[in-house]
C-alpha cells in the first residue's frame, strides 16, 4: 500500500488550499482514508476522515469543522482535503493514512501513511 500526498504550500491567512492523497496497492473504495497533521513540538492531530464508499461518512474535529471538507474520487483512487479560511495555526505537515479497513477510528488504527506535505499559513 502506498499513499502519496500533494498540494501543500505557503499561503496567506484566509486563503484556500486543496490537498490530494493518491492511494495504490489496495481496493480503494473499501477503505477509510484519514488526514492528520503535525506541527513542530505538537502531537499528531486528526483533521478529517472519510469512511469507505459504502457509507461515505465524514468526520471533522471542531478545530476545522466548517472550514475543511474531505471528499473521495474512487475512479482516481484519490482523497481530497479542501481547506478554506486557513489560519496560521493550521501550519503543519499534513499526512493521509488508511486503517486498512472501511471505518474511521483512532490514530493508532491507521496502518499505512504517506510521507506528508507541508502547509504553511503566514503573512
Amino acid at each position: 500500500v502506498q499513499l502519496v500526498e500533494s498540494g501543500g504550500g505557503l499561503v496567506q491567512p484566509g486563503s484556500s488550499l486543496t490537498l490530494s492523497c493518491v492511494a495504490s496497492g489496495l481496493i480503494f473504495d473499501l477503505y477509510a482514508i484519514g488526514w492528520f497533521r503535525q506541527a513542530p513540538g505538537k502531537e499528531r492531530e486528526g483533521v478529517s476522515c472519510i469512511s469507505s464508499s459504502s457509507t461515505g461518512n465524514t468526520y471533522y474535529p471542531d478545530s476545522v469543522k466548517g472550514r475543511f471538507t474531505i471528499s473521495r474520487d474512487n475512479a482516481k483512487n484519490t482523497v481530497y482535503l479542501q481547506m478554506n479560511s486557513l489560519k496560521p495555526e493550521d501550519t503543519a505537515v499534513y499526512y493521509c493514512a488508511t486503517p486498512n479497513h472501511g471505518t474511521c477510528g483512532a490514530v493508532n488504527e491507521y496502518r499505512y501513511w504517506g510521507q506528508g506535505t507541508q502547509v504553511t499559513v503566514s503573512s
